[in-house]
């Protein structure tokens, strides 16, 4: 496509999501491989063209998110269940919301891990052999209710969702790194924040919290990143993605959970997806070379569900039908 729209680095919502989404726009770094997206899920957030930033509307992620926490907040904690603690070390994800069928479409996906936006998997049944990862979405969530039942999933705690955009958890700096120390005190593998877009940009947001957090002596074990492709090409985006990756590891010389990615563009205001034959040959490619990079830990595709909002991303369709995109994903190791 020819508007080199960019990642859009999505969002962040929670378990108990619907199965709409949405799409937030925030212009994405020099350094950034680019991407724009529309999200469809329970999270969204666009990046904009590399180029010319470009903002495209956010009402539809908003009102998703909205929903998504209220729901959230009204949730019983989530249920442990069987096998939840394996696949440590497996790079395989996926982000995962509520809908009809998702119990079967996890399992069927073969993903290793997953995670919902939030601390818990409310609704969700965790597959034997299969990892929840907790999230702290945004402030709100640093409360002693959350931090006690994130310490219960496991070992590693995803952090802050697009700090740097104003729909998403929207913080400056100065407060994400006054809260560190409570997430530190979980004794949890921390990742980063995960900004919308310019993770490797000197000056940027994650560059400043880095520094931050550096000259603190505060402990960041390793960064996530949020990436949306518009040039539907396959080895193009492939390469675009590597790229954006290597920059990110050279400026912090950290291991890498590429948490949020797949090809969403836009045009102006108008959500573009590539047919599903595109997705899925990219998915295919991506992970491929995603397993070749030795920093790259994990990474998590987004998203599950299949919904209109988000094309041709999604992997499973209402009842856990498989798309094209969810059996490229189901083939990979």
């Amino acid at each position: 496509m020819t508007v080199r729209v960019t990642r859009l680095a999505a969002c962040a919502v929670a378990v108990g999501c619907l199965a709409a989404a949405s799409a937030c726009a925030a212009p994405v770094g020099a350094t950034s491989a680019g991407s724009a997206r529309t999200a469809t899920t329970p999270a969204g957030t666009a990046q904009a063209a590399r180029t010319a930033p470009v903002t495209a509307p956010a009402a539809l992620k908003h009102a998703v998110i909205r929903q998504a926490v209220a729901r959230r907040i009204a949730a019983a904690p989530a249920a442990t269940t069987p096998g939840a603690a394996g696949a440590a070390d497996a790079q395989k994800g996926v982000g995962v919301w509520t809908f009809d069928g998702v119990n079967e479409a996890l399992a069927l996906s073969g993903a290793s891990w997953y995670y919902t936006w939030t601390p818990g998997h409310s609704g969700i049944t965790t597959p034997r052999g299969t990892q929840f990862v907790p999230m702290i979405w945004g402030a709100r969530d640093v409360t002693a209710a959350a931090l006690d039942q994130v310490k219960d999933e496991g070992r590693y705690l995803l952090t802050f969702n697009e700090p740097d955009n104003g729909a998403q958890s929207n913080m400056t700096v100065s407060e994400a790194l006054s809260l560190w120390p409570q997430l530190m005190a979980t004794g949890m593998r921390l990742a980063s924040p995960a900004v919308a877009n310019g993770a490797a940009t000197p000056g940027g947001w994650l560059d400043q919290f880095k520094q931050g957090a550096t000259s603190r002596g505060y402990r960041v074990n390793f960064i996530a990143l949020h990436w949306y492709g518009g040039d539907f090409v396959t080895a193009s985006a492939v390469a675009e993605l590597r790229s954006y990756l290597q920059a990110t590891y050279a400026r912090y010389h950290l291991p890498i959970w590429l948490t949020e990615f797949a090809l969403i563009g836009y045009n102006g205001a108008t959500a573009i997806f590539p047919t599903p034959a595109q997705q899925a040959a990219f998915l295919t490619a991506a992970t491929q070379m995603l397993r070749g990079l030795s920093y790259l830990q994990r990474y998590s595709w987004f998203g599950l569900p299949a919904t209109a909002e988000d094309g041709s991303a999604g992997l499973f369709g209402p009842g856990a039908v498989s798309t094209a995109a969810g059996r490229a994903f189901q083939a990979v190791p």
